[in-house]
């Protein structure tokens, strides 16, 4: 799946991306995202992950709407794109 076309003509979308490929350890991305990122922004994305190592063990949804805080619409989205998306979480999560 294609690079939605926002992004794929961002350059600094592309810079990130290397500049992440290019990190060597988790302090390392820590510092990144930390100065990237808001502490809002990173705490959704950790609820996010968080959420998709759950339903890759098959938890309902309900269940893990309940356990991380999110919207059972943004589960079902996580899990869209688990399946249907460009193998990022599978990446990371096996």
């Amino acid at each position: 799946m294609k690079l939605e076309k926002k992004l794929a003509k961002n350059p600094g979308f592309k810079k990130l991306c290397k500049a992440f490929a290019g990190l060597n350890d988790q302090k390392q991305v820590e510092a990144l995202l930390r100065d990237v990122c808001t502490i809002n922004e990173l705490d959704e994305m950790g609820r996010r992950m968080e959420a998709a190592e759950l339903l890759k063990k098959n938890i309902p949804y309900r269940s893990i709407s309940e356990k991380t805080g999110l919207s059972t619409t943004t589960v079902t989205r996580i899990a869209h794109w688990i399946h249907h998306g460009m193998g990022g979480y599978d990446l990371v999560l096996g």
